[in-house]
């Protein structure tokens, strides 16, 4: 668990891979629409 005063740091890393975690899907679902129209 976080620490008294260490909250600020977890949000920011929370943020971080939340805001990985959007790009990668876009990013997947650009690559998987590319290969379905390479494939069609």
């Amino acid at each position: 668990m976080a620490g008294n005063g260490d909250m600020h740091a977890h949000e920011a890393t929370y943020g971080s891979v939340i805001g990985m975690l959007k790009w990668g899907a876009v990013g997947c679902a650009i690559i998987a629409a590319f290969v379905i129209w390479l494939i069609a």
